[in-house]
């Protein structure tokens, strides 16, 4: 079928019956469309989520302007909601990208982003409606090279019998290199068994599974996952970019519909200074690199005048260890409020800088601030490695109160190792503590929301070796949080308990979880990330029937140093950092 008798069908037929159709239609102001017989390559980047979260997300912006300054094609998928996928499936027509409705199985590349494990379901819908086989192994030469990066590569297992490939690290430069060498070794080589081994040899950065094969002791536990010849390496490590050497977007692709950000998104610095124990972006986004202050205010300029947004947020793990962030924000404010331009810190560490961000950013587009404390009392900060002050929290929510604020969204830890009853009650002591400061400040009371999040032993963390508490201790937890009689201005959030389990045995699997992944889907699992959607029975029955043992994966600890399913993903301090820093938290 043509693109353009692919076009009309969609747009003539389908979209007037679907919800929100601005997101099927592209088009959308700054996209990018070129004619594919002019380019040297084609890549669809694919978000599996719909596009309301994908046109949200800054990485996805990134690429694709880094893709389009080169001579590729390169353009946007996102996952169909429900009436679309039936749409799509009852007049057989496939998955396309935004840009040049082109189906998703002619692109020379096909690169997914998996920024969080319940997006899996997605993945293979979209590669199903998209035309492409489910799994690597019966791909031919005439389908595209199917990658992914973005955080769950760091451990590829759970899904490395779908992907051709994982590109582990910043995808700046490791991917513009990954589609040349693909166009380049198709013209030279031509089978594409022999294809994949030259790419997984070539790039440090490029995890091949198929010439991986995973090991196993008696019990079952993953012991190592080998290469199966001597010219791969054992350990895959990770890409690092300068990021001054890699222009911000400068005009991103303004969505059709309303979608969870809406605002333009500039990042300031990758990595943290932090060493929290729990947190996996601290060891994977390493080291830490900032960009220059008149990099970002030229970017947030650029933006604004290709955009028209009103406001800008600055990304990073931690915008107040930004160097001389005070200074940084002046001179924003200095160009942008002028313009009618707010500026949002999404991210902010709990330090002295914390006492500034009333003075510097006001209320002009927001009245909240949004802080992490993880634990409230002391001894278990140290514990999990936050080491942040009372006094810098209670001041800095105070000054921000006197300026006009009227909100404070928390964000906690349930279920972290060692907790106690104190602990938990002094959640809720914190957020009253907050409450009454604002109602000191101004004479009336703020709202405080302190959202509970359930304790997930990520990979790569200091605290992977730890087990994950069962649901039993979670639903007592959440039901001892909820019967502390706090004020009534206090709102108090627990995570869905059987949405951490589930994101708990897909990010800690091994190579079997691949299996229940695809009985999940094929029985109904889509859109997982979603509360209203995601059905734990199916799941919990589909790892059942895929015989993966979740009490193992999830509630049984492993000895300090033991392996585990993604050590041959490397981080750029090492294991033996891990493993000293696990052996710590245990001292303290």
């Amino acid at each position: 079928m043509l693109k353009e008798d692919l076009k009309n069908r969609i747009v003539n037929y389908l979209l007037p019956l679907v919800q929100t159709p601005g997101q099927y239609i592209g088009g959308e102001w700054n996209s990018v469309c070129k004619d594919h017989r002019v380019v040297d390559g084609t890549l669809c980047l694919a978000f599996p989520d719909a596009y309301s979260i994908g046109m949200s997300h800054h990485g996805l912006q990134v690429l694709y302007a880094v893709m389009n300054r080169r001579n590729w094609a390169c353009e946007r998928a996102f996952t169909p909601l429900a009436d679309m996928e039936q749409l799509l499936r009852r007049y057989g027509l496939p998955l396309y990208s935004l840009e040049s409705f082109t189906p998703l199985w002619q692109f020379d590349v096909l690169g997914f982003s998996l920024q969080y494990d319940l997006s899996y379901a997605n993945v293979l819908t979209m590669l199903d409606l998209g035309g492409i086989p489910l799994t690597a192994e019966n791909r031919t030469l005439d389908h595209p090279l199917v990658i992914a990066g973005g955080p769950c590569a760091f451990n590829p297992e759970p899904m490395s019998r779908f992907f051709d490939l994982f590109v582990i690290g910043d995808g700046e430069q490791s991917l513009p290199a990954v589609c040349d060498e693909w166009l380049r070794l198709k013209h030279s080589i031509g089978d594409r068994e022999a294809m994949l081994f030259e790419m997984a040899k070539r790039f440090p950065f490029v995890y091949a599974p198929r010439f991986y094969r995973p090991e196993f002791d008696p019990e079952g536990r993953t012991i190592a996952v080998r290469p199966v010849r001597g010219d791969l390496p054992e350990c895959i490590q990770p890409a690092v970019v300068d990021l001054e050497s890699v222009p911000l977007p400068a005009a991103p692709v303004v969505p059709h519909v309303e979608c969870v950000h809406d605002r333009i998104a500039v990042e300031i610095m990758r990595g943290c200074p932090g060493k929290c124990r729990f947190c996996q972006s601290t060891t994977t986004k390493r080291p830490l690199r900032f960009r220059k202050a008149e990099t970002i205010v030229r970017a947030a300029l650029d933006s604004y005048r290709n955009t028209g947004y009103n406001e800008i947020s600055l990304l990073s793990l931690s915008s107040s260890d930004y160097p001389q962030f005070d200074n940084l924000i002046r001179q924003l404010q200095e160009v942008l409020r002028p313009l009618g331009v707010g500026i949002s810190l999404p991210s902010l560490r709990i330090n002295e800088e914390l006492r500034m961000v009333g003075d510097l950013i006001g209320t002009e587009r927001h009245s909240g601030l949004t802080l992490a404390p993880e634990a409230a009392l002391d001894d278990m900060r140290k514990q999990i490695a936050k080491p942040i002050a009372n006094e810098d929290l209670y001041s800095g929510c105070r000054r921000a109160f006197e300026q006009g604020f009227n909100r404070v969204k928390l964000y906690f830890l349930c279920g972290l190792p060692g907790e106690r009853k104190i602990d938990l009650d002094g959640i809720v002591e914190m957020s009253e503590n907050i409450a009454r400061l604002g109602r000191e400040a101004t004479g009336r009371f703020p709202t405080v929301v302190a959202n509970v999040s359930n304790f997930v032993p990520k990979p790569h963390t200091p605290f992977q070796w730890n087990a994950m508490q069962r649901r039993e201790y979670f639903h007592d937890a959440h039901w001892q949080l909820r019967q502390y009689k706090r004020l009534g201005c206090v709102n108090l959030k627990c995570h869905d308990v059987e949405t951490s389990l589930l994101e708990g045995v897909l990010c800690r699997g091994d190579r079997r979880v691949g299996e229940a992944v695809e009985l999940a889907w094929l029985r109904g699992a889509r859109f997982d990330a979603w509360a209203e959607r995601l059905d734990p029975n199916l799941w919990w029955k589909a790892l059942a029937d895929a015989g993966v043992d979740v009490e193992q994966t999830l509630h049984l600890p492993c000895p300090a140093g033991a392996p585990l399913p993604w050590d041959h993903i490397g981080i750029c301090q090492g294991r033996q950092y891990l493993e000293r820093e696990y052996n710590q938290s245990i001292k303290q």
